[in-house]
Formats: C-alpha cells, structure tokens, sequence
C-alpha cells in the first residue's frame, strides 16, 4: 500500500511540473465593449455628408471599368448607365444595401475560434499585403513563403489576435499565379483561427472558396471567409476587384468594401470631403454587392491615410485620419453595416518611437470609432510596405490593452472593494488585504513583452530595447508552435488540390 501512495504522490507532482511547463496556446474571444463610441459629427454634420454622397452618385457616378455584367446589373436596377460610367438615382443605393447584414459570424475550423463581426464586437487581424519583411537579424528584404508562414505561427500563438487573416506579407519567391495557393493552405494548416480569402482575380477567389469546400465538408451557407474588396478610389471599380467580389457573394463570402484613400491624392484634403466620397464608394460598393446577391455578408471599409504635402509620402496616426476614421463609423452605424478600419498604422522604417506613437493613435481611434474588423492589427511599418517580425509581437502585446479598455469600467460588489478599504483603514498598505490576495493574478494587464525590471536587473540581462525584447519574443513563440491537429485526410485533399492546381498552368510572376 505505502508503494502505491508513492507512486502516486510522484505521478501527481509530476503532472503538475507537466502542466506547468507545457505550452498553452490561449485566443482570446473577440472584444465585445462596454464602452460607448466616440461620436464626433453632429446630426447636422452626418445629413449633410449623406446628402452631398446621394449627390455624387446621382451627378458625377461612379465607373466599372471592363466589366460588362455589373452594368447591366445596374441597368437593370435602374441606374443611369453611359459607357463605363454608372450614375445611381438618389435613394436607390441605399435603398439596395438594405439587405446587407447588420452583423455575421465568420466560422473558423475550430469552432471555438469563429468570430462574430457587427454590432459592439471587434474582431483582430493582423497585418495585410506588404512586399518586404523586417527583422533584426536579417533586416529589410523582399517576403518569402517561409517568413509568410512565420506570421501565421505567429498569428495563430498570439492570444489577442482573433484571426489569421490574409496576405500577411508577399511570398515574392512564389509565383504571383500560384502563391494564393500556398498561403491558403498556411492560414488552413497552420492556424485553425478564422482567415481571409484571395482577390488578385476571380479564379483565385474560386479557388479559395474550393478550397474552403474542401477544409470544412462543404459550405452549406455558412461564411467561413472575409475578403479585402479595394475601391480604386476616387470612384472607380475595377474589374479584378469585382469580379473577386461577384464570387464571394454569390457564395455567401464576406467581403469588405474599402475604399482606399489617401487624403489630398486620392480624396479631398477636407474630413468632410473625404467622408463624402468614402460614403458614396461604399453606398455603390455594397450596393452591388447586394445586386449579385441579396443578404450576402458585407463590411464597411475604410482606409485612410493623409499624404505630406512637403514630399507625398503617406502619414498615419494624425488628427485628421482619426476625425475620418470616427466620422465614418457613424456612418456606418447609419447604414446598419459592419464597420473595419484603423489598424497598427505608421510611417516608421523601424520599429522604433514614432512607429509606437503613431501605432498607439490609430489602435485606440479604432476602439473608441467603433471597428468591428480591424485588419493590419499588427505588424505594420513603413507605411504598409513591411511586416517586422518584432512589432508584429509588440502590436500583439499590446492588442490586450484594447481587450482591457474595451471592458469597461466594473462596479458590482467585489469591484467596489469595501471590504479592501474597511481591512487597511488610515495608514495601511493593500498588499496583503484579502481582497489584493483574491485578485492579484488579474487585477492589472500585463505585457509579455516589455520590460519593467529594476534598472540593475535590466543592465544584467543585456540592456535590452523593445525590439530586442521582441526579437526574443518571436524566437520563443516560434520554438513553442504546435501545429492545431487536422483531419489526415482533410489535409491530403488540401495537399492534392494544391498541387493539382499548380501543375495545370505555368508559373507567372507577372
């Protein structure tokens, strides 16, 4: 008997070492807030911004360029249609984007992982469609499918991410015909977070709704994808982006429809000149969208950058893309549609103090505007044109911020901690009162990241920055992924398809 108990004793206390040594792989659900918008237009304000975009639609309209078939969808809906040039009768777009949802849930193959996108939610994805990646040892250089698959570890490892989402960077070694393939079948392997699809041209979104096929058993309505629909602003449609758009919705896939504005270039220089244009785009937008397919899940988009008038380069993080940012997510509150923009924007070559301050403006002027999708979370430098490895883990990081402040500000019986303040009284400490004890492992967020070691410790252990912090971050986070277990002969089809894929056209790289 006394044999037994031993061993025992050891199997348990070897169990606990096991358990508290072994890699967990936390997801967090997506935010849902208690916190109320910040509203910054008028009643006046938003009747006069909807007014002038009914007026550009109905005087100047929008073009669908190369693409037959939207205008005589919008012919038949009753647009005026001359050449390329579709100008939409006063009311009718919105009258067409009525049907769009107000709120959907995009399903992940890991059901606990599915997202749901509208209302108070605010779903996290991380950066989207950069050529070059950054890190520390290797530096600037052009993306490959195996950095390409680094992120998605990444993605899949970082708590405060809800979602793997699309081209985190540009597999340049890839060719441009085929690279779709292969990072689909990262975000469908290496992650089982919810992904977006392709929309370089519509037989890749064909593809990726195959695939899906494939991934989850057969679609049966439900949307497992949500893509990026780029507007070529100013009021421009092209035919690639619509045509990955008509088969998205005639598949019940959601898509984003963004228009993509650099104020001063592509937009006026005023906010309510850009909130103008950027409604009347998404009102034509989505309302096509609703021409395809009536009820199909859609996203009000919009990205906005200001330009510097001094050398044209793109500016983030300033005053006036956040008044766009907030003013347009009342617009979207209006329309009764999903909302996505903001993100980790700026304009750093490094992931250095300006990369966080601007970082920082553009994170919680998505918060408190609204967002209910968020692409470019994380990762974001150089304007867009890089993904670094080390701010994609410090933009993570600080992504739980987001959940905290989206919390709210709790006042039950235990928030209010009269037992705390009747235990210490005048002169005392809460370090050791019960209720610190009850609550001390989660009372205060805490980075995973960054330091707050005493300055002694800090010198011993290298005098490290934030990057270099990161930097060790991204290794120990890249040496603990486990790949999500899958199917056996769900990944054979996979594998199969994708390569069958390949082998029917040439590369391109063009």
């Amino acid at each position: 008997m006394a044999e037994v108990k031993t061993r025992r004793r050891g199997g348990g206390g070897a169990a606990r070492r096991a358990e508290r040594t072994a890699v967990k792989i936390e997801c967090a659900k997506y935010i849902e807030r208690n916190i109320p918008n910040l509203d910054i237009l008028d009643e006046a304000a938003l009747q006069i911004i909807e007014a002038n975009a009914e007026t550009v639609l109905e005087e100047i309209g929008v073009a669908f360029v190369e693409n037959p078939a939207a205008l005589e969808r919008w012919k038949a809906a009753g647009a005026d249609v001359s050449g390329e040039r579709v100008r939409i009768p006063r009311g009718l777009a919105r009258k067409l984007c009525a049907t769009a949802p107000g709120s959907f849930v995009q399903h992940a193959r890991n059901p606990d992982r599915s997202v749901e996108i509208g209302g108070r939610n605010l779903v996290l994805a991380p950066v989207y469609g950069p050529p070059f990646v950054r890190d520390i040892a290797g530096g600037r250089r052009y993306a490959t499918i195996e950095d390409f698959r680094n992120f998605v570890k990444l993605g899949y490892m970082s708590k405060w991410l809800h979602h793997s989402g699309g081209t985190v960077c540009e597999p340049t070694d890839i060719a441009v015909n085929k690279r779709h393939l292969d990072m689909l079948h990262a975000h469908m392997t290496l992650s089982d977070k919810p992904f977006m699809g392709s929309v370089t041209e519509p037989s890749r979104a064909r593809d990726s709704v195959d695939m899906c096929e494939i991934l989850f058993g057969g679609l049966d309505g439900r949307t497992v994808m949500t893509s990026l629909i780029n507007i070529n602003s100013p009021l421009t449609f092209d035919a690639t982006m619509m045509g990955a758009l008509e088969v998205y919705a005639a598949a019940n896939q959601a898509c984003i429809i963004s228009p993509f504005i650099v104020g001063g270039a592509m937009a006026p220089v005023s906010v309510a000149g850009t909130l103008t244009q950027v409604l009347a785009e998404v009102l034509a937008g989505v309302a096509y969208s609703q021409l395809v397919k009536p009820g199909a899940p859609v996203i009000m988009g919009a990205f906005v950058t200001s330009i510097d008038m001094n050398s044209g380069a793109p500016t983030f993080g300033t005053p006036e893309a956040a008044q766009i940012t907030y003013g347009a997510g009342q617009l979207a509150r209006r329309l009764g549609l999903p909302y996505r923009s903001a993100g980790s924007f700026n304009g750093s070559k490094l992931p250095d103090a300006q990369a966080a301050y601007e970082t920082s403006n553009s994170l919680n002027t998505g918060l408190l505007s609204g967002v209910n999708f968020m692409l470019h979370a994380c990762g974001w430098l150089e304007g867009g044109l890089v993904a670094s490895f080390e701010k994609f883990v410090l933009d993570a990081d600080q992504l739980g911020v987001l959940h905290r402040m989206a919390e709210g500000v709790k006042v039950d019986e235990e928030a209010q901690a009269m037992d705390a303040l009747r235990e210490v009284g005048p002169g005392g400490h809460y370090l050791g009162c019960e209720h610190t004890q009850r609550h001390f492992k989660d009372a205060f967020w805490r980075s995973d990241v960054l330091d707050y070691k005493p300055y002694e410790t800090w010198e011993e252990e290298g005098a490290r920055d934030s990057a270099t912090l990161a930097q060790a971050r991204v290794e120990k986070l890249l040496a603990e992924y486990r790949a999500p277990e899958m199917d056996p002969a769900v990944r054979e089809a996979l594998d199969a398809f994708v390569a069958e894929r390949k082998a029917a056209e040439a590369d391109s790289f063009m």
